[in-house]
């Protein structure tokens, strides 16, 4: 039976009439990604929206937060004064999971570790009617698709590969916990109503190729910023050839390409994963409006007609790829990869390959990988690298160990690691390198930042497909072509590997898993939430302080950013996960790893009040303290990566007036406006070069408007000023949302 079915059918029983509504608006055929948004409107459109101009509200059916997220999203709902979640939202306990030693040691351990922080959102979700995901029970993505997504709706989830229920046909973006707060408080969410990128899949893959290469093929077509105010609709013949979870994976990943989500239509592989996954109800459903649940005929006859860019993928010819390294768009064909590694004095040699993760950890996957394995096994072969593997879910988990899987994996040297991100999001205790040691790993997760999977700056990390990834870890070298080349097994014999194959679905169905969720309460009114004042893992909120324009005037430049700077450079992941819940403490992470152009290091500013260069958060404490001001300068596709806020609530914390830079990524965009700093970006991208070290900034923030520039006075050392002229993408409400300290101020002033 389909967790909140009363919703779903609430949702389909309008569908057909709003589609109608908007179709009429439109006098046009329909894509289904602007069915799905004309119909989860709040208010009717008067006239037909404009794509990558109009700000829109939404009214999302779901929200669904993973725990690193979750807390501040939580701490910061708690302080909205609001007694109950007005849509369902659910917490999943998976990013906080250190990966070690094996699952089971590894989950004991974290449950100790991170006790305080579990019984906390346990309590929370407890109180005010959020379903709990008790850590072990899997990663939030792969939960969400086994028991959530539905094809035709809305949800948004404080995890940026939210789009991961793409697909099951639901339009599912990442965002940061204050909108999140916005939709569990029943408020209308806002999104510029994003472009539209249709991707036309024809064919069907064979071989070695599988749906992850399709987001990698993908990825380096488009970027990391090519998706940016899009969302990518998949269609075509080939589409019907891939498995729901399949399709999972290539949304999933849209994330790396700026996406603000992506999707597949609804079809029969959408309704056999349903089936398979005891939710016979919702195919039923889902069954009743097919009609509504894809592009429009005529859209995919004439495709450039409806779409803003088309994309043709043959899935006839599609190769396997590997991505990377530091990168994901950084794209290669296995046949164009070993030359790759050589040209570019990659380490060749594979340290570690690692399978799992949310972007692949499907049944399906698995099963492709232990195809791999029982060749292995019969052919004589044994991995020749570190090799890992990470479930999606418990019930994954479990049907994998009841239908023989993960036998054969450990048997050729798998390592089994608990169902949580672990490796993909920096929660890897490695013990076979230290930071400076030039090495290669792979893996079939979907980023690959420096530094992101260990912390070493030195490990070059690629990304593939699962079966990619098992098959260099059986040659322990990265320029192993496997469609070509052979390997010699233990008795000196030269084998070579066949094409994988798998089933989508078990044959005997899911194992389920019993104990992983917990229901709230039905009345939380009388639940207790208690955060220690002297705890160093959590932090009741102090409300921002509305701004004053003084404080805009003679500000210091903080840092200068050199090239790429992700959220993972503002806010590392890693270790500081355990301060999540605490953002004075996670606070000292800020900009440590972003690199300062005047000196091409990282975490090491010159303190304009000293003159001595230190570290990027004492610098911005000492300004603080000081009661000065400060700005961050940065480049092109700023912000770019995870969903976590706390990449802008914590220059906001420490003192922080404005970020101006080239361009932005979609996400920390937003969430920088509703922490109240100012996004600011450069009306001519060279005025970035203008910028030194010691130059003061003055923002006339007395002019901020929709849709006009801002002024900024420079002021050299010398003396010398020059006007430079920004742009920013801030609405009237936005606005709001800043003159009011932040958007959380403006929802607890209207629920007091």
């Amino acid at each position: 039976m389909t967790m909140n079915i009363d919703m779903i059918q609430r949702v389909y029983s309008q569908l057909p009439g709003h589609i109608a509504a908007a179709r009429a608006l439109l006098n046009r055929p329909m894509t289904y990604a602007e069915k799905v948004l004309y119909s989860h409107l709040t208010d009717h459109a008067a006239t037909a929206l404009q794509r990558g101009k109009d700000y829109v509200n939404f009214g999302p059916d779901r929200v669904a937060m993973q725990d690193a997220t979750a807390q501040m999203a939580l701490l910061q709902f708690m302080s909205a004064g609001i007694p109950q979640v007005a849509v369902p939202s659910t917490v999943h306990c998976d990013h906080l999971i250190l990966a070690e030693h094996g699952a089971s040691e590894d989950l004991t351990s974290s449950l100790d570790t991170n006790r305080e922080v579990f019984d906390f959102l346990a309590s929370v979700s407890n109180k005010y009617g959020i379903g709990f995901w008790k850590p072990g029970a899997g990663i939030i993505h792969q939960v969400v698709l086994e028991n959530y997504a539905f094809p035709g709706g809305m949800m948004i989830g404080t995890d940026s590969h939210t789009p991961n229920a793409g697909g099951l046909g639901m339009i599912a973006i990442g965002v940061g916990g204050a909108d999140a707060v916005d939709v569990m408080a029943g408020m209308p969410w806002e999104l510029k109503f994003p472009k539209l990128i249709g991707v036309k899949l024809t064919g069907k893959m064979s071989g070695w190729a599988s749906p992850k290469d399709v987001i990698l093929k993908l990825a380096g077509i488009l970027t990391v910023k090519g998706g940016t105010g899009a969302i990518v609709e998949y269609f075509g013949d080939g589409c019907a050839n891939i498995s729901a979870t399949g399709k999972g994976t290539i949304c999933n990943m849209g994330a790396e390409i700026g996406a603000t989500t992506s999707l597949f239509p609804y079809d029969s592989k959408s309704a056999a994963y349903l089936r398979s996954t005891e939710r016979d109800d919702l195919a039923a459903l889902a069954d009743g409006v097919a009609e509504h649940l894809k592009a429009d005929p005529e859209v995919e006859a004439d495709p450039e007609t409806y779409y803003d860019q088309v994309i043709h993928i043959d899935l006839d010819t599609l190769e396997p790829h590997v991505n990377g390294p530091f990168t994901p768009d950084r794209a290669h064909p296995i046949s164009e990869f070993a030359q790759a590694v050589k040209d570019n004095d990659w380490p060749d040699e594979l340290r570690v390959a690692l399978i799992g993760s949310c972007t692949n950890s499907s049944y399906e996957d698995i099963d492709r990988v232990a195809a791999i394995a029982r060749q292995a096994r019969e052919k004589g072969l044994t991995t020749k690298s570190g090799f890992t593997i990470t479930p999606g879910s418990e019930q994954v988990r479990a049907t994998i160990e009841r239908d023989g899987q993960l036998a054969l994996l450990e048997s050729i040297g798998g390592q089994v690691l608990a169902n949580a991100c672990g490796p993909c999001i920096g929660q890897w205790k490695r013990h076979d390198v230290e930071k400076g040691d030039r090495n290669s790993i792979i893996t079939s997760f979907n980023r690959n930042f420096t530094g992101r999977n260990d912390g070493n700056p030195d490990t070059h990390a690629f990304v593939a497909s699962p079966e990619t990834v098992a098959a260099l870890a059986l040659a322990g070298s990265l320029s192993f072509d496997f469609t070509k080349d052979t390997l010699v097994n233990a008795s000196g014999e030269e084998v070579r590997l066949d094409p994988p194959t798998g089933e989508e679905l078990p044959a005997q169905g899911f194992v389920p898993d019993p104990d992983g969720f917990v229901a709230p309460a039905d009345d939380g009114s009388g639940v207790e939430v208690r955060v220690n004042p002297d705890s160093n893992r959590l932090q009741i909120l102090t409300p921002f302080a509305p701004p004053k324009e003084e404080e805009y005037r003679d500000l210091h430049l903080l840092l200068k950013a050199r090239g790429k700077c992700t959220t993972d450079h503002i806010s590392m992941a890693g270790p500081w996960l355990r301060f999540r819940g605490h953002l004075d403490n996670i606070s000292n992470n800020m900009f440590i790893g972003a690199i300062n152009d005047f000196n091409g290091v990282a975490n090491k500013v010159k303190h304009q009040l000293t003159g001595e260069y230190d570290e990027v958060p004492k610098v911005a404490r000492a300004y603080k303290a000081a009661g000065a001001g400060w700005v961050v300068i940065g480049d092109e596709n700023y912000g770019e990566g995870s969903s976590r806020e706390h990449a802008a609530m914590e220059p906001r914390h420490l003192g922080g007036k404005a970020i101006i830079v080239k361009s932005f990524a979609r996400i920390h965009e937003t969430n920088l406006k509703k922490q109240g700093m100012l996004p600011l970006t450069f009306a001519d991208p060279t005025d970035y070069d203008k910028i030194t070290e010691a130059d003061r900034f003055t923002l006339h923030v007395a002019e901020l408007a929709p849709g006009t520039q801002l002024k900024l006075t420079l002021t050299h050392p010398d003396g010398s000023t020059e006007a430079i002229m920004l742009n920013h993408t801030m609405n009237a409400q936005q606005i709001e949302w800043w003159k009011a300290g932040s958007a959380l101020n403006l929802i607890a002033r209207k629920n007091a």
